[in-house]
């Protein structure tokens, strides 16, 4: 690899988060005050500031709202990976979070609202969740837990 090794902080509210990763399931923040889900996660929720919440567990099944496929690296830490896909996906249980698209060979077929299912990779180490095209019909299990 070219270029710094990015790390993830791990640390305070963010450490249940890769905890879960590590034990191969996508976790979200739900406020106990307005119910809203959210990610990245954060102390207090940004619709009614309420610093009472839960964590919940995704089923991994997800929509595609928007992407864009570098073909450039604007950091040296990606630029093994070119072209890769960048994505706004939506969680079934509503929260949004940016993550990669994999096992497409044409982006070009993604589509808006397109369905997803969680694919839990390791880089260096630490587990990165990643989405994929659901196929129904196919041996994908939207389960959360996909390699």
């Amino acid at each position: 690899m070219t270029g710094e090794i990015l790390v993830p902080d791990r640390s305070g509210v963010n450490e249940h988060y890769w905890l879960a990763l590590d034990a191969r399931h996508l976790v979200f923040q739900e406020c106990l005050s307005c119910d809203k889900p959210r990610l990245p996660p954060r102390t207090e929720c940004p619709h009614c500031l309420s610093d009472a919440w839960e964590w919940r567990r995704a089923s991994g099944a997800a929509k595609l709202i928007s992407w864009v496929v570098y073909q450039t690296a604007f950091h040296p830490a990606f630029a093994d990976r070119l072209p890769y896909t960048v994505a706004v996906v939506e969680l079934i249980e509503g929260p949004r979070l940016i993550s990669n698209i994999v096992e497409v060979d044409d982006p070009e077929t993604l589509m808006i609202d397109q369905d997803l299912e969680l694919v839990i990779q390791h880089e260096r180490g630490t587990a990165i969740t990643r989405f994929r095209p659901f196929v129904r019909g196919s041996s994908n299990t939207h389960n959360g837990v996909v390699n």
